[in-house]
């Protein structure tokens, strides 16, 4: 648990950032990679931080905040298989949800169905699940999951 003491999150908010931000989704989310452009565009729209122990890039974030859609803040950690289970996911997580409290009383999570990582990860925070779906010509489904009130 160390290593935690040591975790740095920071907003996207130059090249490098994005790059990481890149990196991370891209390899944990295979299936839908993202462009430079890709990850600007929803730079605008929701908060986007990366996560590093030292120098070590280990993860990513996306607080999305409410929208005509939908009422509830959605929150997605992403941390690279290699740094899991050291608790830099739960570093993360607390820290955006704290952000994605204030914007929402419903907190949601979208995770892809291969990561059974993240999956655990998610139950074990007290998400459940309540939605799938397919991204066209796609064959792995995403789980929309909720914080279930405890």
């Amino acid at each position: 648990m160390d290593a935690v003491v040591s975790l740095r999150i920071e907003p996207v908010s130059d090249d490098a950032t994005l790059r990481d931000w890149q990196h991370v989704h891209n390899e944990i989310i295979p299936t839908d990679p993202l462009s430079l452009d890709d990850i600007r565009e929803r730079a605008r729209r929701n908060r986007l931080t990366v996560a590093y122990s030292g120098e070590l890039l280990v993860g990513c974030s996306t607080v999305r905040p409410p929208s005509d859609e939908t009422t509830a803040a959605t929150v997605i950690v992403r941390v690279l298989p290699e740094h899991r289970r050291r608790g830099f996911g739960t570093a993360m997580y607390e820290s955006e949800l704290a952000e994605a409290r204030d914007l929402a009383a419903t907190i949601e999570t979208i995770i892809l169905e291969s990561n059974q990582d993240g999956l655990r990860f998610a139950e074990k925070h007290g998400f459940v699940e309540f939605e799938r779906y397919v991204l066209p010509g796609a064959t792995i489904a995403y789980l929309t999951l909720r914080l279930a009130d405890r």
